[in-house]
C-alpha cells in the first residue's frame, strides 16, 4: 500500500474510533452516554493501537504530525516526506470526523448543547489560560514523542555477539496505545490532550463545514495552541533524546 494513502487511512481510523468514543459518551441517547473520562481515554488509547497495528507495516503509522516531526528531527524519517505525511494526516482526520458525524447523526440532532457537539470534534481547554494551555500541549506531546522514540521491539541475545531482533506483530502497537491512555488519564484534564495537530485541526475544519443543526462556533481563537504546542513538544522531546539518550 502507498505510504501516504496508509497515513490517510491510519489517521482516519484514529479519528473514527477516538472521536467516536467521545460521541458515544457525551451525545444524547447513545448506549454509552455518561460513560465518563475513563471510557474516553481508554477509547483513544485503543484507537491509537488499532490505527498503528493496521497501518504500521505500510507507513509506520505516524498518524500525528508531531510524531512525523520528532522522527525527522532524530534522523529516523526523511525530511522530504514530512509535508506529504502531514497533508495525508490532515485529510484522514477531516474525513474521520465527517464519518463520526454521519454515524451519530441522529444523536447529534438530539443534542442541543453546542459545547457538547464541539467536544466530539476538537479540543477546548477546561480553563482558558493561554500560557498554561500551551504548556499542557507542549508537555503532553513531549511525553508522547519521547515515549515513541524510546519504544523498540524486543531483542533476543543468543549468547554470541549477535542479537536477533524479532517483532510481536500487532502487539508492537500496544505500548503506544497504553502511552496515549496514560497521558489522557494523567495530563488530559486541562486541554483535552490534543497532542496531535491533525487530530485537532482536521475535525475542527469538519465542525466548521458540516451542517450541524445546533452547532456553535468552531473556536478559531484557540486553534493555534493544539497545533504549535505539539510541534514544540515534539522538538523538545527529539533534542532531549538526541542529547541524553541516543
Amino acid at each position: 500500500m502507498n505510504p501516504f494513502f496508509a497515513e490517510v487511512i491510519g489517521t482516519f481510523i484514529l479519528i473514527v474510533l477516538g472521536n467516536g468514543v467521545v460521541a458515544n459518551v457525551i451525545l444524547k441517547l447513545t448506549k454509552g452516554n455518561g460513560g465518563g473520562w475513563i471510557v474516553i481515554t481508554f477509547g483513544w488509547g485503543m484507537a491509537v493501537f488499532v490505527a498503528v497495528f493496521m497501518m504500521g507495516q505500510f507507513s509506520g503509522a505516524h498518524i500525528n504530525p508531531a510524531v512525523t516531526l520528532g522522527l525527522a528531527l532524530t534522523d529516523k524519517f526523511a525530511w522530504d516526506l514530512v509535508p506529504w505525511y502531514i497533508i495525508a494526516q490532515l485529510v484522514g482526520a477531516f474525513l474521520g470526523a465527517v464519518v463520526v458525524y454521519i454515524f451519530y447523526k441522529n444523536h447529534y440532532d438530539q443534542t442541543e448543547d453546542p459545547d457538547v457537539i464541539f467536544a466530539t470534534f476538537a479540543t477546548k481547554p477546561a480553563i482558558s489560560n493561554r500560557f498554561s494551555n500551551f504548556f499542557s500541549e507542549v508537555f503532553g506531546t513531549f511525553v508522547l514523542i519521547l515515549g515513541v522514540l524510546l519504544i523498540s521491539g524486543p531483542v533476543f541475545e543468543d549468547g554470541s555477539s549477535d542479537q536477533i531482533n524479532f517483532g510481536l506483530g500487532s502487539l508492537e502497537a500496544l505500548p503506544v496505545g497504553f502511552l496515549v491512555f496514560s497521558i489522557g488519564l494523567s495530563l488530559g484534564g486541562t486541554t483535552g490532550y490534543a497532542i496531535n495537530p491533525a487530530r485537532d485541526l482536521g475535525p475542527r475544519l469538519a465542525h466548521f463545514f458540516l451542517p450541524i443543526r445546533t452547532k456553535g462556533k468552531s473556536n478559531w481563537d484557540y486553534f493555534l495552541i493544539p497545533i504549535i504546542g505539539p510541534f514544540v513538544g515534539a522538538a523538545f522531546a527529539s533534542y532531549f533524546y538526541l542529547f541524553f539518550v541516543s
